[in-house]
């Protein structure tokens, strides 16, 4: 049950919080509040700014503008430590303790009472079993950090975070990596920090858990406030609409699908998933994707669209299920495996994980055929400059030569770039995670064109796309996750974007 509906005084209290990065303006005006006593939760799609602001708050980045005011003082932390000494302790997503230490040394690290340079150990171990009595977890407090259960280990963190009598805790993304019983288990914590007076910021990707565990929810998009919400008074789908700035629509208001001449039915399928799935990034899922046509992969942030194509090209292993290839059984244990197999995958973090900035276009396109080719099978420069020379034309980049480095190219140049570097494998399974992402609409409009392409060409694409309209006017299928689970599956007349919000927001759609 949520917290009474007495309203209290502000705990924590920011103000007009603005900042800004070279390009980029990451918080504007933003107003964020939790009061003692309350569960708050806090939302956003990628580059909301809820990392930014969470980073504010704990003396991360300071503010350009804005104030922050603290039981009623005002604060400015300028590290983390200055804001545990203020009373505002963080647990993030990933444990940050150390797995070769003790849970009392984890615990009291930094904090160690002792005399002379020795450490009092049996002040230590009273201390960590005085600071998870609090949370009523019985652990062995000399076990070794990293051979406990994540759960314990995130429960660990808890504890530690509180022990500095702390009024203000942040969890960032604290379930991630928790299964469904481990939850529970955290929800329970939390709403006995919220009964002991406890003000707690919950950020989290899970409608799911918002709803059951959180009180109030601030919803931030493009690093603005959208608005700040009791949760009982906002339904699922005006969230998802809140978050994604798209308001449900009425049928005269549809985006309608553009593709044309779907596979057939009978069609044998490329590729056949069946209850394959991964603990902590997405439940057992059954996927079909054929050639010729673009399956859209559909869902919230952190609904399991990248686990799951990284999982399709062996770049993650699998705990459960089976891939068919062409009809038959196949081991797909790295991206080299998937290769092997005719498979192509675009990541979503072009920098990253894409280009290689400092070689040349021509480098980086055929960089993945050598690879697959080998070390002994050179390819040639003749050959190099060929497929260069066609994929320059073909996908039409903008490049004043070949030999230009990569990292001098536009971001829709260097997306064009990695399509030819994996079309030159010539696959027949291209898996295209956020190929449209932080490039400009002319170029998102050729980047378009060319799937429409590869789909009329034979091959298969599974397509991600946190634009939800572009999945619509895109795919010839559309699976839906939410909460790291396969919930709809959408063909025909049912692609059309009022549809695709009700199964995201896990709500009935009304005749």
């Amino acid at each position: 049950m949520p917290a009474a509906e007495t309203p209290r005084p502000p705990l924590l209290a920011l103000r007009g919080i603005g900042k800004k990065f070279p390009g980029v303006t990451a918080l504007a005006g933003v107003d964020f509040t939790v009061r003692a006593g309350e569960i708050h939760a806090l939302l956003g799609e990628n580059g909301a700014g809820k990392s930014t602001l969470i980073k504010v708050l704990t003396g991360v980045y300071a503010p350009d503008s804005g104030e922050v005011s603290l039981a009623g003082q005002m604060i400015r932390p300028a590290s983390p430590r200055d804001a545990e000494n203020l009373g505002i302790s963080t647990v993030y997503q990933e444990v940050n303790l150390i797995p070769t230490l003790s849970v009392a040394e984890n615990i009291g690290l930094g904090r160690q009472a002792g005399r002379f340079g020795f450490l009092n150990w049996s002040a230590l171990r009273r201390h960590a079993r005085a600071a998870l009595a609090r949370l009523e977890i019985d652990c062995d407090v000399d076990a070794e950090l990293g051979t406990l259960p994540l759960a314990i280990q995130q429960m660990v963190a808890i504890a530690r975070a509180l022990d500095l009598q702390a009024k203000l805790l942040v969890l960032d993304e604290p379930t991630a990596s928790l299964d469904e019983k481990e939850v529970a288990e955290l929800f329970k914590v939390m709403r006995q920090l919220r009964s002991a007076g406890l003000g707690i910021v919950f950020v989290t990707h899970f409608l799911d858990q918002v709803y059951a565990v959180s009180d109030r929810l601030t919803v931030l998009r493009n690093g603005e406030l959208v608005g700040e919400f009791r949760t009982t008074e906002l339904s699922r789908l005006q969230l998802v609409s809140k978050m994604l700035g798209r308001e449900v629509v009425d049928e005269d208001g549809r985006i309608k699908n553009s593709s044309v001449n779907p596979p057939p039915a009978s069609q044998s399928p490329f590729l056949e998933a069946s209850q394959l799935g991964r603990r902590g990034a997405v439940h057992p899922l059954d996927l079909t994707l054929h050639r010729g046509e673009v399956t859209g992969l559909a869902g919230l942030l952190g609904s399991g669209r990248t686990e799951t194509a990284r999982l399709l090209f062996g770049i993650d292993q699998a705990d459960t299920g089976e891939i068919k290839v062409r009809g038959k059984s196949v081991k797909i244990n790295s991206p080299r495996a998937a290769v092997g197999q005719g498979m192509a995958f675009c990541s979503e973090d072009r920098k990253v994980e894409g280009i290689l900035p400092n070689l040349s276009v021509r480098e980086n396109i055929i960089f993945a055929l050598q690879a697959k080719r080998g070390a002994w099978r050179k390819v040639s420069r003749a050959e190099q400059e060929k497929i260069c020379s066609h994929y320059i034309q073909a996908l039409r980049i903008k490049t004043s030569s070949p030999e230009t480095p990569i990292k001098n190219l536009s971001g829709g140049n260097q997306q064009k770039v990695l399509l030819a570097r994996w079309l030159a494998t010539q696959p027949e399974l291209i898996i295209l995670d956020e190929p449209t992402r932080g490039i400009d609409i002319g170029a998102k409009a050729e980047i378009e064109q060319l799937i429409a392409k590869l789909r009329t060409d034979g091959l298969a694409v599974l397509f991600i796309s946190s634009e939800i309209e572009e999945v619509v006017r895109n795919s010839t299928r559309i699976v839906v996750l939410r909460e790291r689970r396969k919930v709809a599956e959408l063909t025909g007349t049912d692609i059309d974007l009022h549809q695709l919000l009700h199964e995201m927001a896990g709500v009935a759609k009304t005749p």
